[in-house]
C-alpha cells in the first residue's frame, strides 16, 4: 500500500508525551506549541491520567477547536477505522488500571499512515499495520 502523507509528524518530547504530541498532529501544530497550551488548560506530560483516561487528551483537542466523537470504539480492523482516529497501543494494566499510548491513525484514499510519536522509532509514519494492536479508537470528525 502507497502512503502518502503531508510530512507533518510530531515526536513526543517527552518519554510521557504522546497526548499532547497525538493532539499535535491532528492539529499540525509543533510539540512545544501543544504542550504550552496543555499546560495552560492544567495537563502535564508527567500526569498518568493522560495515558490512562480521555478527558485530558479530550480537552486539549477542544481547545485545539478539533472535535472528536463521544465514546471509545473497539478495534476490530484497519479497514473498518474511520479516516481519522486516535488509537490506543500497547494497551496494558498497572495495578488494575489500564495505561496505552497515544497515537494517530489517518487515511486519504487508498493510503493510510499510523502517525506514532514514540521517540525510540526510526521514522513516526508507521504502515507496519500487522505490528501494532490497538485496543480501541476515538473517530476524529
Amino acid at each position: 500500500m502507497k502512503t502518502q502523507v503531508s510530512g507533518w509528524a510530531v515526536v513526543q518530547e517527552e518519554p510521557s508525551g504522546c497526548g499532547i504530541a497525538a493532539c499535535a498532529n491532528l492539529a499540525q501544530i509543533c510539540y512545544a506549541e501543544a504542550k504550552q497550551l496543555a499546560n495552560s488548560l492544567g495537563i502535564f506530560a508527567e500526569d498518568k491520567t493522560l495515558w490512562s483516561e480521555t478527558c485530558h487528551v479530550r480537552q486539549l483537542l477542544s481547545a485545539l477547536h478539533i472535535s472528536v466523537s463521544d465514546k471509545q470504539t473497539t478495534f476490530v480492523s484497519w479497514d473498518r477505522l474511520p479516516d481519522r482516529a486516535l488509537i490506543a497501543l500497547k494497551w496494558h494494566r498497572e495495578q488494575g488500571k489500564p495505561f496505552w499510548h497515544w497515537a494517530v491513525f489517518m487515511r486519504d484514499g487508498d493510503n493510510a499512515v499510523v502517525i506514532d510519536s514514540a521517540r525510540r522509532l526510526k521514522s513516526p509514519i508507521r504502515t507496519d499495520f500487522g505490528r501494532m494492536k490497538p485496543k480501541w479508537f476515538i473517530e476524529v470528525k
